[in-house]
C-alpha cells in the first residue's frame, strides 16, 4: 500500500475539568484514503487514580468502548446513527464536556493505517 494521509485525536480522560489536568486513554484515527475509521484504548489505571481515586473505572472504559463502537459503525443503544466515517469522526473528534474528551486534530501519514493506531497508542498513551 502506498502511504495514504491521516487524521487522529487523543482521547483524554479528563476527571475534572475545572483542574485541567488529563490522562491520555486513546486513540481515533481517520484515514479517508484507506476508507479506515478506527478508535482503541488503552487506560492506565494507576495514572488515572493519581488524578481522581474515586472515578469509577468501568464507567470509563464502557465509555471509551462506545467510542470504538461508534467508529466502527456501530448504532442504537444509546449510540448516534451518523452514516459515513467521515460524519463518525466529526462527532469523535468534536469537543464535548465530559469525563472522555479528544484532544486536538493531528495528521500524518502512513502505509498501514491499522499498525498506526497501535503506534499511536503506544507512543502517546501506554
Amino acid at each position: 500500500m502506498t502511504r495514504v494521509p491521516y487524521q487522529y485525536v487523543v482521547l483524554r480522560c479528563v476527571p475534572r475539568a475545572e483542574r485541567e489536568e488529563f490522562v491520555n486513554v486513546g486513540i481515533v484515527l481517520r484515514s479517508q484514503a484507506a476508507e479506515h475509521l478506527e478508535a482503541a484504548f488503552a487506560v492506565d489505571a494507576a495514572r488515572v487514580r493519581a488524578l481522581a481515586p474515586d472515578l469509577d473505572l468501568d464507567e470509563l472504559d464502557a465509555a471509551l468502548q462506545t467510542v470504538c463502537d461508534v467508529a466502527s459503525g456501530r448504532e442504537g443503544g444509546g449510540r448516534p446513527r451518523l452514516g459515513d466515517d467521515g460524519r463518525r469522526f466529526g462527532w469523535l473528534s468534536a469537543p464535548r464536556s465530559t469525563v472522555v474528551r479528544p484532544g486536538p486534530v493531528h495528521s500524518g501519514l502512513t502505509d498501514d493505517p491499522e499498525a498506526e493506531v497501535q503506534r499511536l497508542l503506544d507512543r502517546l498513551v501506554r
